[in-house]
C-alpha cells in the first residue's frame, strides 16, 4: 500500500468517482472547481502511460483506484494489467502481483535496445537471447536473426515466467 493510502477509504472514493466496469474508466460524480465537471472522465496519462488521478491532493494510480472501488481495499501488492494494456483498467483485467511476477509481464523492449524484441540483444555477428529468473540471467543462445532469438525468448518466457501472459 502506498503511503497515505490508508486516508482514501471506498466510501469516499464512492462519493467522488463512478466505474464503468464495461470499459474501466473513472468518472467524476462531483465538480471539481478549476479541473473537472461533474461526469466527465477522471485522470490524465502519465509518462508510463498510466492513468493518473488526483483524489484529495494526491495522485493515484487509476488501477489501484479501481482495485479499492470493487474490492473495497486497497491492493497490499502491486497491480498488474493482464493484457499489458495500462489504459484497460477493467476488473478483470487486473491482478495482484509479486514485483517479480509484474516484471514478468513486461511486453515491449526498453528504449535503446536495438533489437527491437524483448529478451534480445546484438552479440557480435548474431543476436543472443536471454532471460531473468529469480534474479539470474541465463542465457538461450546465440541465433542468427533477431526474430529467431526472439522465438527462443518466447517460448522460454512461457515455460519459465508463471505470470507470463503473453
Amino acid at each position: 500500500m502506498a503511503k497515505n493510502d490508508h486516508l482514501l477509504t471506498q466510501e469516499i472514493l464512492k462519493e467522488l468517482l463512478e466505474y464503468n466496469a464495461e470499459t474501466g474508466e473513472l468518472f467524476w460524480k462531483v465538480k471539481r472547481p478549476g479541473f473537472a465537471k461533474e461526469g466527465s472522465k477522471a485522470g490524465t496519462k502519465n509518462r508510463e502511460g498510466y492513468t493518473q488521478i488526483m483524489v484529495k491532493g494526491k495522485p493515484h494510480a487509476a488501477h489501484r483506484l479501481v482495485w479499492l472501488f470493487v474490492n473495497g481495499k486497497w491492493p497490499e501488492l502491486p497491480v498488474d494489467h493482464i493484457n499489458g494494456n495500462t489504459s484497460d483498467n477493467r476488473i478483470e483485467n487486473l491482478r495482484e502481483v509479486t514485483p517479480s511476477q509484474n516484471a514478468q509481464n513486461q511486453r515491449r523492449a526498453k528504449k535503446g535496445n536495438i533489437s527491437g524484441y524483448l529478451g534480445v540483444t546484438k552479440h557480435y555477428n548474431g543476436w543472443r537471447a536471454q532471460i531473468c529468473i529469480n534474479g539470474v540471467r541465463h542465457q538461450l543462445g546465440t541465433y542468427r536473426t533477431p526474430e529467431e532469438a526472439y522465438a527462443a525468448y518466447l517460448e522460454a518466457k512461457r515455460r519459465l515466467h508463471d505470470a507470463c501472459t503473453i
